[in-house]
């Protein structure tokens, strides 16, 4: 059983991992390095936990205590108490869901493992250049929903369990296995070699609209998506089986990238 502990001082050392939760470059450098990710809300508190990260504490205003009861009587990390004023002078943001989680990452897979084994028939997606973690956070629930393996990240790619991107996932980046890619665009042929077709998502008029492309061609894909605003580069494009695209109306020319995964991954989906 966790131990419950009141907490009056913003200065004390215990809440350490809740610090500056609003300074992204900061915890950009922090998070990582320190092997820790910061969960917000009772569900994704719970995702996390049933996903098999380790508590390494939580940081909870008084109301939330009861809710989280369960998990504090389940769990041996210590249960920081504090008022939500204390809370928002600790976090720099007002706490509305009132429950915070340090969690313990695990390493991540690797590409090969990640490409491996499994039966045939796969998909899976790649992503190039998402650096805005809302995005990230969206796609992930969409590959999550609609039956995506894996997803492989550039090297440039945000940090998948950064606060944002986690909230905005509701925890489905818990869910879908992911890993890095660290040599890019090279590493792509690592994903060609064991047998997956890329499909790279682009507007261009010279791709193919995805409702014209056969089934069978989505079997073992490798869905590529770009960042908002500049897509793939020219180099990952290059790097392609195939270049495919969502049929737009006359005047609009894209998607935002987290729509357009929901939609890739949709039409990509297995039939029957």
């Amino acid at each position: 059983m966790a131990d419950l502990i009141t907490v009056e001082d913003p200065d004390d050392p215990r809440l350490s991992d809740y610090t500056g939760l609003t300074d992204v470059e900061l915890r950009r450098r922090r998070e990582p390095a320190e092997g820790l990710f910061i969960a917000e809300g009772e569900k994704v508190i719970r995702r996390a936990k049933d996903a098999g990260f380790e508590m390494r504490s939580m940081l909870l205003s008084a109301k939330w205590v009861d809710v989280m009861r369960d998990v504090i009587d389940e769990l041996p990390a210590p249960v920081y108490a504090v008022s939500p004023e204390l809370a928002e002078r600790v976090t720099g943001y007002h706490v509305h869901r009132g429950a915070l989680a340090s969690m313990q990452r695990k390493p991540l897979p690797s590409a090969e493992e990640l490409l491996g084994g499994g039966p045939g028939g796969r998909r899976i997606a790649i992503f190039e250049g998402f650096v805005d973690h809302a995005n990230l956070g969206a796609a992930f629930r969409s590959a999550a929903a609609l039956g995506i393996s894996a997803i492989l990240l550039s090297p440039d790619c945000a940090d998948p369990l950064y606060r944002r991107a986690i909230k905005v996932s509701m925890g489905s980046v818990f869910s879908v296995p992911y890993g890095r890619l660290t040599d890019w665009p090279a590493d792509l042929e690592q994903v060609r070699e064991a047998g997956y077709r890329i499909l790279a998502m682009t507007p261009s008029e010279k791709a193919t609209p995805l409702d014209q492309v056969p089934a069978e061609r989505f079997e073992q894909s490798a869905i590529m998506l770009g960042s908002e605003g500049h897509g793939l580069s020219t180099y990952a494009l290059r790097a392609a089986d195939e270049w495919v695209r969502i049929p737009m109306s006359e005047g609009i020319d894209s998607l935002n990238v987290a729509a357009a995964s929901a939609v890739a991954f949709y039409a990509t989906r297995p039939r029957g």
